[in-house]
């Protein structure tokens, strides 16, 4: 069995590279845009289903996560975004201009950077 020492694999600096060229803002943008800031079919943490949200445009999406997939036949990247929208307080106007996290969204991309999934 071969052991191989991962954390100096030029996988990494390739990766590095690749994200450090990328503009996520606009990728993540690009993909709400195309989907017209819908999501079809999504349950939340009370386990309620939902047929369709629609997301507000004024929202922000941070990335928090970056990874990459290798197979014989297929490379991916995957980037995992933190959706953040205007919180609206009504008895606290101090944190009136404060952001709250609406949910995290999870993009992946060809080698080509063709949407995926």
């Amino acid at each position: 069995m071969t052991i191989i020492e991962l954390k100096n694999h030029p996988v990494w600096q390739d990766l590095t590279e690749v994200l450090e060229n990328l503009d996520t803002k606009v990728l993540v943008t690009e993909h709400l845009e195309s989907c017209n800031y819908k999501i079809c079919g999504y349950w939340d943490e009370q386990d309620a289903f939902y047929e369709e949200i629609t997301l507000p445009r004024s929202l922000s999406a941070e990335l928090v996560g970056t990874s990459i997939g290798i197979t014989d036949r297929n490379r991916w990247i995957q980037l995992k975004f933190i959706l953040k929208a205007d919180r609206i307080v009504h008895e606290d106007w101090s944190n009136a201009n404060s952001r709250q996290d609406l949910g995290e969204l999870t993009i992946i991309y060809d080698k080509n950077l063709q949407f995926i999934d």
